[in-house]
């Protein structure tokens, strides 16, 4: 083990907690699907179905709620199209995680 890890432990337990969260599925998927650009929930959820990862909609929406409160990704905005609800439309807020090995404080850009 490198020694800046051993010096704190809890500065590389806390950066494994946030990001085991973001390497599952379909989490995972979401950010890279993201990483193209904005996206409304509408195109999240065909294009999650295209990898085969079939939910509810309710699901979904957990799991883009769980990312916006992790701060990594946020609401972009509205569409509005014909006459019903107007659709949420989401961009990633982070692409990059880490640890700073000097402080040990985590970062995000």
């Amino acid at each position: 083990m490198p020694r800046w890890m051993r010096a704190d432990k809890s500065n590389l337990k806390a950066l494994m907690m946030a990001l085991k969260p973001l390497l599952a599925e379909p989490k995972r998927s979401i950010i890279r699907i993201l990483s193209e650009g904005v996206k409304g929930t509408n195109e999240l959820y065909e294009a999650l179905k295209e990898r085969g990862l079939e939910m509810p909609r309710s699901t979904l929406y957990y799991h883009l709620s769980a990312l916006e409160d992790a701060g990594i990704i946020e609401m972009a905005g509205y569409r509005e199209e014909g006459g019903g609800a107007p659709e949420k439309l989401w961009k990633l807020k982070v692409r990059k995680m880490g640890i700073d090995l000097v402080t040990g404080k985590i970062f995000k850009e």
